[in-house]
């Protein structure tokens, strides 16, 4: 039986997904050691295999496409996949590894912290990383594939260890105006089931406001992307900037911070739970 005449490109897909990871195609390019310009080749790339376009400029910004936001999630699994199988037959870095995996949430402020940390005291080690749901990574350190996650949410397990939170802020394009109290106010969320997304309707609601969420995605690059576009407001977590396109909003009801949880795969080295926690207490904040 023939197979598919379009082939996905295993180079091209990471940088895909390194700019949904990164916010970003200078970031990604940042993160990959590469050119701004050749994330840009990568991602023409696939969209000349997929026939669509895949990222769309939306005034000096870029978002997603519907089909783009859609191949984010399956790039994961195809790199996943791709990957174990190297390392499963021996192939690709003769190093050990070292595989750290966290939520989406302030990843690109987190991941640097620990990579870098880790890498100082492994320097024989290839650092990798891996993002997902809070209950993925779980899964994955209780079936040995994870060294090391980091998660917000409802903890899971005795072993996991809580290190500080995440300070959680409200967003939206410039020149978005929050409506009356009497009507609802838009929310741009991530599909359930979303730790954040439970905060922003619980805390709107304690506070007397009605909601409607007005767009949900399955990964935070699509919700930035909503965010962006004026459809609503955003709950995120975070210790730095505003992201690239929003700014802050103040008149909304502040919301606690989230704790941040660290979990190691059983027997792993128990020098990686100190080092994630010593790096991580310079960004977090006490609750």
């Amino acid at each position: 039986m023939p197979g598919p005449t379009a082939v996905l490109d295993i180079v091209a897909l990471r940088s895909f997904v390194a700019v949904a990871d990164c916010g970003g195609f200078h970031r990604a390019a940042e993160q990959l050691v590469v050119s701004q310009s050749a994330v840009s080749q990568h991602v023409r790339r696939l969209e000349k295999t997929i026939g669509r376009p895949l990222v769309e400029r939306v005034g000096r910004n870029s978002r997603f496409t519907p089909e783009g936001e859609a191949l984010v999630g399956e790039a994961r699994r195809i790199l996943a996949v791709h990957d174990e199988a190297l390392r499963h037959i021996g192939v690709g870095d003769e190093r050990e590894s070292i595989v750290l995996g966290t939520t989406e949430h302030a990843a690109d402020e987190l991941l640097g912290l620990v990579t870098g940390a880790l890498s100082s005291v492994f320097p024989d080690s290839a650092v990798r990383f891996r993002l997902d749901r809070s209950s993925r990574l779980n899964d994955a350190i209780e079936r040995g594939t994870l060294d090391l996650a980091m998660y917000i949410g409802d903890i899971r397990g005795s072993d996991s260890v809580s290190v500080g939170a995440l300070p959680l802020t409200w967003y939206a394009a410039p020149g978005w105006r929050r409506p009356p109290k009497s009507a609802a106010i838009p929310l741009v969320v991530i599909d359930s089931p979303c730790t954040i997304r439970r905060r922003a309707l619980e805390t709107l609601a304690h506070n007397g406001f009605k909601t409607n969420v007005v767009g949900e995605a399955a990964y935070l690059a699509g919700v930035l992307n909503a965010a962006r576009a004026g459809l609503g407001v955003v709950l995120l977590a975070g210790t730095g900037d505003a992201p690239e396109g929003l700014e802050r909003r103040d008149d909304l009801p502040a919301v606690p911070p989230e704790r941040l949880h660290l979990r190691t795969r059983e027997a792993a080295d128990p020098r990686l739970l100190d080092i994630a926690t010593e790096a991580l207490r310079t960004v977090l904040v006490d609750t």
